[in-house]
């Protein structure tokens, strides 16, 4: 990357989200923090912070690492505002542009297309038919192009970038290193699949407001389609009644009357402790017991750890707390508009998120 500047389009708008996503946390980190501590970690010609405004905050990332700050000249006018005056600031041939709101971009992703390079001016990554504008790398030429789109009205990148020669290129990847969070919904998938980054083995909660809502079932479905693809999959149940596991006569329940905190039983086939305690043990630190599993689902109401999944079918009111990543509702319309909602049915929708949320896809 050393022949090559990077342009971070980093704007401000955020009008789909509400506020400021620039320093919205996923992961504990920010999202603009993130894509520099990437960045100042390869070996870039220059890096360019292209920005609508100056405000501080920004002028002190941009120093922390080592990054320049540019103002957009033609103001209110997008991303394509962002590429035009970075591409005419720079020294080195190609550019590489990218958006700050992808929380699990890694430049190893687009670094083949590197290869590419030739009389083309602009080279788009794809991703699952999806073209990544700002995944892209661009030749500096295109400043004057992206410049008189700008004054005759043209706010769009794709738009301008049909003019010139150009090539997208397919990647066969994981898409969600290309991951946008742009709205409310956006930003709850983000912070439950990074949250599930820190773990040895992802969990999944499974959550509903009342018996009856089909959490069982919703799991096993789940276990027979992640089974037939080869993961091992860890279930871990809430009861709120309370359980006895073992039975009056075994050596197990003797030592478990005579008082004993915590009991094994090891056999050919496998094993199970019981241990007792003096309040709820949290998922996590049993998930973290649950070995030879890909992937932890758990059973609960109300609660689940982070991210979870909310049923609802008509009991109780609907679980929308922060760790709550999707609904699966009987009802869409009764379910909050900051989350993304799907019928209660909706396998295949089950299983797409439940992939990107466990780093499985």
């Amino acid at each position: 990357m050393r022949t090559i500047t990077l342009l971070i389009i980093v704007g401000g708008k955020s009008s789909r989200l509400g506020y400021d996503k620039r320093f919205v946390e996923v992961g504990g980190i920010g999202l603009l923090e993130n894509i520099l501590s990437k960045a100042a970690a390869e070996d870039f010609a220059e890096i360019f912070l292209c920005v609508e405004d100056d405000l501080p905050t920004l002028k002190s990332l941009a120093k922390k690492f080592g990054a320049k700050l540019l103002v957009d000249t033609v103001k209110d006018s997008g991303p394509m505002a962002g590429l035009a005056n970075g591409l005419a600031r720079i020294k080195t041939d190609w550019a590489l542009a990218v958006s700050s709101d992808m929380p699990f971009f890694n430049f190893d992703a687009v670094r083949p297309l590197t290869k590419k390079f030739s009389a083309t001016q602009a080279i788009v990554s794809v991703v699952s038919n999806r073209r990544q504008v700002l995944a892209a790398f661009y030749r500096r030429e295109l400043a004057e192009v992206f410049k008189r789109e700008l004054a005759g009205g043209q706010r769009k990148i794709f738009a301008a970038i049909k003019k010139v020669p150009h090539e997208f290129a397919e990647l066969q990847m994981n898409e969600a290193t290309f991951f946008n969070v742009n709205t409310p919904a956006d930003l709850r998938l983000a912070r439950g699949r990074a949250a599930n980054i820190s773990r040895t083995t992802p969990i999944i909660s499974i959550v509903a407001p009342a018996s009856g809502t089909g959490k069982t079932t919703f799991i096993e479905r789940l276990i027979k389609v992640f089974s037939a693809q080869g993961l091992r999959v860890g279930v871990i149940k809430s009861d709120a009644h309370g359980f006895y596991l073992d039975v009056e006569g075994k050596d197990s329940h003797r030592f478990q009357t005579a008082g004993a905190r915590n009991v094994a039983v090891v056999s050919p086939q496998g094993w199970f402790m019981i241990q007792r305690t003096d309040e709820r043990e949290n998922f996590s630190t049993i998930a973290e017991k649950m070995s030879g599993v890909d992937l932890i689902l758990t059973e609960s109401r109300t609660h689940g750890t982070c991210p979870a999944i909310s049923l609802w079918r008509g009991r109780g009111e609907v679980i929308a707390s922060e760790q709550v990543a999707a609904i699966f509702t009987s009802e869409p319309a009764a379910a909050p508009d900051d989350i993304y909602r799907f019928d209660l049915n909706d396998l295949a929708a089950a299983e797409r998120i439940c992939r990107f949320l466990a780093v499985l896809g």
